[in-house]
């Protein structure tokens, strides 16, 4: 049975950030998994006490929990490749950090969080360094989906414009169906307990820019707008995933692919 937790839907109405609402949850099903995967995925500073209470007091109440009242589950916490420095090579796990936003604080702090429950309590306690990853489920707030939703409305008739920033950034474009395999990989053996999720496959967005108004018989340079002075939070953000490899995933759904289940969505 999978148990579906959100603050706005789902089978369990709820905040991760509320310990008496996390604690009486663990103690109530005692779950074999527990996945944390709640943030607000941006590194601006307004969203720093948001992502405070979401990923680093969640992450605290759902290890004391665990630790009170169910130490036999797995946990597993979602970690992300923006906490990383970032000095344009693969990232891997022994990658420094880098707090250079209140997102990155925030995952940083989860991190030493699930090192000290599994150090000092024998938890079974997982984390994943997640890299770009979307589905026809991502909201227009990612540009992926952004410039996928815009080339269908502009094919459709729209005479809008599609504003970006710079586009000769490089980054991976996972499947997020493959990365929760990997997910279920990781948390599956008692071996590895930290990993970098991604393909270590980068392209430009322009890549996809590309691919997905030809997809739908459209120039992009007819519809797009680039965004003057646009200063990107890196060039380029890529993993080296081997240690994951390592346990025998492997990503089977590539950029295209991507693109084009999003475009038939």
């Amino acid at each position: 049975m999978v148990i579906g937790i959100s603050r706005t839907s789902g089978e369990v109405v709820g905040d991760v950030g509320d310990y008496k609402f996390v604690r009486e949850l663990i103690e109530t099903y005692q779950p074999d998994f527990v996945f944390h995967l709640a943030a607000n995925s941006t590194p601006r500073h307004d969203a720093m006490f948001e992502n405070q209470r979401t990923i680093c007091d969640g992450t605290l109440n759902i290890l004391e929990s665990v630790k009170l009242h169910s130490p036999a589950s797995k946990v597993f916490l979602s970690g992300s490749a923006l906490q990383f420095r970032n000095e344009g090579l693969p990232i891997r796990e022994t990658t420094a950090f880098e707090a250079d936003s209140p997102y990155a604080v925030a995952r940083i702090q989860s991190v030493y969080a699930a090192r000290y429950y599994r150090k000092a309590f024998g938890l079974r306690v997982y984390f994943g360094y997640f890299f770009n990853h979307d589905s026809p489920l991502r909201t227009e707030h990612h540009v992926n989906q952004k410039i996928v939703k815009a080339a269908l409305r502009i094919a459709r008739g729209s005479r809008e414009k599609l504003s970006l920033g710079n586009i000769d950034v490089q980054k991976e474009f996972n499947f997020a169906g493959d990365i929760v395999e990997a997910v279920w990989m990781l948390v599956n053996q008692e071996e590895v307990f930290e990993a970098v999720i991604g393909s270590g496959k980068a392209y430009p967005i322009s890549d996809w820019l590309r691919y997905c108004f030809e997809k739908v018989g459209l120039r992009w340079e007819d519809a797009v707008i680039i965004q003057e002075g646009f200063v990107p939070q890196y060039q380029i953000l890529v993993s080296d995933p081997n240690v994951i490899m390592g346990l025998g995933w492997r990503p089977k759904v590539d950029i295209y692919q991507l693109a084009n289940n999003m475009l038939d969505e």
